[in-house]
């Protein structure tokens, strides 16, 4: 039971770091010139997960697995964002 709740919360956080790195590298990040860098969504992907394993550390419900699904979820947003960022938006 605790193992599918884990699992749960390991998706739930890799889409989230997904949905919001990609708004946000599409919309803030537009017009500087890292965007064109096509090492970007790995090395942003890389740091998440870094950043994000002593946090998963201290909850006994999730593992490591956790922040590896967020680092990926967010190195996929940004490269998607990246791309995005190549299009204009209605706005402009």
């Amino acid at each position: 039971m605790l193992t599918l709740l884990g699992l749960g919360v390991a998706g739930a956080a890799g889409i989230f770091g997904h949905m919001r790195a990609r708004k946000f590298v599409g919309r803030r990040l537009r017009f500087t010139s890292i965007v064109e860098k096509p090492y970007l969504g790995v090395a942003v992907g890389v740091a998440a997960t870094v950043v994000a394993s002593p946090v998963v550390a201290l909850i006994p419900l999730v593992g490591a697995g956790t922040a590896i699904a967020f680092g990926t979820g967010v190195g996929t947003g940004t490269a998607m964002g990246a791309s995005d960022a190549k299009r204009p938006l209605l706005e402009d």
